[in-house]
């Protein structure tokens, strides 16, 4: 078994960035694309309740069932989807190797 999984990123462009994520540490996506430097404000600092770290799966292996919390801050964003999850709310595992999301705009 792998220590790394490959998330992308995908651009208003289409173009799709490719990060490598550990799978033994515990990260959420929200702190893999702080870690790249990707603009995710993440105010709340991963507890689910800002959404400010919201992303489109626009590709997926297993996802986690969403939890309450994350279902409820969902439902109050004008850009929600029925793709759309909170970054920090997904944990790195070998299930998300090849996940792609775009980042949602906050407003």
């Amino acid at each position: 078994m792998t220590d790394t999984i490959n998330i992308y990123v995908e651009q208003d462009n289409g173009e799709r960035i490719a990060l490598e994520a550990p799978t033994d540490m515990g990260l959420s996506v929200m702190e893999v694309l702080k870690a790249n430097e990707f603009d995710v404000q993440a105010v709340c600092g991963g507890m689910a309740i800002c959404a400010t770290c919201h992303v489109e799966v626009l590709q997926s292996g297993e996802l986690p069932e969403m939890n309450d919390d994350e279902a409820y801050m969902l439902e109050t964003l004008p850009h929600a989807t029925e793709s759309s999850r909170l970054s920090c709310q997904l944990r790195v595992n070998p299930e998300l190797d090849g996940l792609v999301v775009r980042i949602m705009p906050e407003a």
